[in-house]
């Protein structure tokens, strides 16, 4: 009896000490998991350590309110920041920063979702591509800029997502193109068809948008084949939060280190191309990510800054 006593005692000071939490903290999403599926994993590890049976319960009855901004598509991996207790409320206003993405762009083949998840749906040469031809190109899309936005993303029509729309087979209009903005664009490596950038941008923008335009550019077609998110507001890759550290003591950890970037927002600095002659040709990185930032049931777009549905850039 003492025991059990005991054992109980402790859930319900672990327990009280979870509910107490409050704040954001980022985690690493890996390729495969949604941003939501991932997240639970996460919510029902603490939920377990604390003792608190919560499956089968209504969101309104649960009493650990987790959530995630800047939904990540499945086939996308990157920085996830998790909105704990009050934090959920503070997903909108702390993520309005800047958004840095890694992605790997495959010349000569074009897909109807803009990535590798979906249909080839054209296929052209690339062999009279450059990296100069490249770096000029990408040139042309650093700053304010007009994009239209994927079909295959969470923007809604008539409360529906264009992806669940299209993937029924409905007939989908692309959105108007509207204005985003990009800080900087760097190639980091280029062995054609595959190509390497790294990204910096505010909300709203699609890289797979941008993919897809710089191909058309350069008299081809592009499709992202990997995209990793490394920078989301203030939170950076750098600290994440390892899954080894999901236990109660780790996030409260994690909450009083806070984000770890000290970064000024780009917004109030000159845009920039970075020259990127100095960079090695390596290998394309694996990817990750938010080939995008929004949702294809795959990626989300970068402007999708709410603990909601899954999305890809």
């Amino acid at each position: 009896m003492a025991a059990a006593s005991s054992m109980g005692d402790v859930h319900c000071s672990k327990a009280a000490r979870l509910l107490s939490l409050s704040g954001l903290f980022p985690i690493f999403k890996p390729k495969g998991p949604t941003s939501a599926s991932y997240l639970n994993q996460l919510k029902e590890k603490l939920l377990k350590e604390a003792g608190i049976e919560h499956r089968g319960m209504k969101r309104k009855q649960q009493k650990l309110k987790m959530g995630h901004g800047g939904t990540l598509d499945s086939a996308a991996s990157g920085v996830l920041v998790v909105g704990i207790g009050k934090g959920t409320k503070m997903l909108t206003t702390m993520l309005t920063g800047s958004k840095k993405y890694t992605t790997v762009g495959e010349l000569g083949k074009a897909t109807d979702t803009l990535d590798a998840l979906g249909k080839v749906t054209e296929e052209k040469p690339y062999d009279h591509i450059t990296r100069s031809d490249m770096e000029d190109v990408l040139a042309k899309f650093v700053g304010d800029i007009m994009q239209v936005p994927p079909i295959y993303s969470a923007l809604k029509k008539d409360g529906a997502t264009l992806s669940s729309l299209a993937q029924k087979g409905e007939k989908v209009e692309a959105k108007p193109a509207r204005p985003v903005t990009v800080y900087s664009i760097s190639l980091k490596a280029f062995q054609p068809p595959l190509f390497t950038l790294d990204v910096e941008c505010g909300g709203g923008f699609y890289i797979r948008s941008l993919v897809s335009d710089v191909g058309k550019e350069l008299s081809s077609c592009a499709s992202v084949k990997e995209l990793t998110r490394t920078k989301q507001g203030q939170f950076t890759e750098e600290n994440t939060v390892p899954e080894e550290n999901w236990t109660i003591d780790g996030i409260a950890q994690a909450l009083e280190q806070g984000p770890a970037s000290t970064d000024t927002d780009p917004s109030s600095k000159r845009f920039k191309a970075q020259d990127s002659n100095k960079e090695a040709e390596g290998p394309a990185p694996s990817e990750k990510c938010d080939p995008d930032c929004d949702q294809k049931q795959g990626f989300q777009e970068c402007s999708e800054e709410t603990a909601v549905p899954d999305g890809r850039p």
